[in-house]
């Protein structure tokens, strides 16, 4: 996948107001807000806000896994509609995310899948409504856009982390079941097995500078973050905890977009840096590359703050689901983080 955006930063949303009639749901001192845990036999609403999948099959199989988890299912009314490459259009896909949060029967809303064009949804969005209902919001590659704006604007702690239509094997039901169900403060480490190697080589993490931060995570896909930048849509970076992923890019857009972000002051403001998975990010043709671990060694490094990469986040098969506003502590030793305080309210 070869993902190309307008590069474009942004101000942490006002003061959070009550929030009233959803079940659990709270917003904490520190303006956090907090959607409700779910139980089997909710309803979750599966919506496209993004791009149109190319087979029916992948809708079935999406609904079929809800199904699976134990919830109800409903489905947006244009969440199997096209419209060139996307999956309907923007007031469309704006109207069929704005009625699942509007929708009281509705405890999740789970993205179909990711591709392109969340960002033109958010002027559309009603943010006022998303304030007054939250609920739990799950995604990731292009769900970047919907989980920078919805926090920025409203406090909501959203979920970056399987779609609809992807892989729901075992480890990723089982946080899925652990975080949604059972409310675990869930300590983030990578699975290893060596298999038949001597050392393990899948799922290794790389400490790029030591040591420990405490913070709020915010990010998501490189790509689509900074293609928010001079956006009201992004939420301040001062003090938070920066995670990263991305996909199909070549290092020299990657480099770009890490001199985005630290041209905008981002990453001067970071407390920390957890940089997940960059599948399929190999050098072009031309006259060579800067590898990633120099692109990180430039920017990174002088920042003298903690700091790895390596951890399961991004488009592989095995993914963390990780609270977009959730407070954890970072291990840059250990290529660890956990949640320090939870991040749903009472189911």
């Amino acid at each position: 996948m070869d993902r190309r955006r307008f590069l474009g930063t942004a101000a942490l949303a006002g003061a959070m107001l009550p929030v009233l009639g959803m079940r659990g749901a709270m917003a904490t001192t520190h303006g956090q807000l907090l959607a409700a845990g779910l139980r089997k036999g909710d309803t979750v609403g599966l919506v496209s806000p993004s791009s149109a999948v190319n087979e029916r099959l992948a809708l079935q199989l999406a609904q079929e896994a809800m199904e699976a988890l134990g919830f109800r299912v409903r489905t947006g009314a244009h969440y199997g509609g096209r419209y060139g490459h996307l999956a309907g259009t923007d007031a469309e896909r704006a109207g069929d995310l704005n009625a699942m949060f509007g929708d009281k029967a509705v405890r999740a809303i789970v993205c179909v899948r990711g591709g392109s064009g969340a960002a033109r949804l958010l002027p559309l969005l009603d943010y006022a409504l998303i304030r007054r209902n939250p609920k739990v919001l799950l995604g990731y590659s292009d769900i970047t856009a919907l989980h920078c704006a919805i926090h920025a604007k409203t406090g909501l702690v959203t979920f970056h982390g399987p779609v609809g239509t992807g892989s729901w094997n075992r480890f990723n039901v089982d946080q899925f079941e652990r975080l949604f169900f059972q409310r675990e403060l869930m300590q983030y480490q990578n699975s290893r097995d060596a298999g038949d190697e001597l050392v393990p080589r899948r799922n290794r993490t790389q400490t790029l500078r030591g040591g420990r931060a405490v913070g709020e995570l915010l990010g998501g896909n490189l790509t689509v973050l900074t293609a928010l930048a001079g956006t009201p849509y992004l939420p301040d970076f001062s003090g938070r905890i920066l995670f990263l992923e991305d996909v199909g890019e070549a290092p020299y857009r990657i480099d770009r977009m890490f001199s985005t972000l630290k041209l905008m002051g981002a990453l001067d403001k970071v407390a920390g840096i957890i940089f997940g998975d960059c599948s399929d990010c190999n050098p072009g043709d031309g006259y060579g590359s800067l590898t990633l671990d120099q692109i990180f060694d430039d920017y990174i490094l002088p920042l003298k703050i903690p700091a790895y990469r390596g951890a399961m986040i991004g488009h592989i098969r095995e993914q963390f689901i990780v609270p977009v506003g959730g407070k954890v502590e970072m291990d840059a030793d250990a290529g660890t983080f956990r949640l320090l305080a939870p991040v749903l309210a009472e189911a």
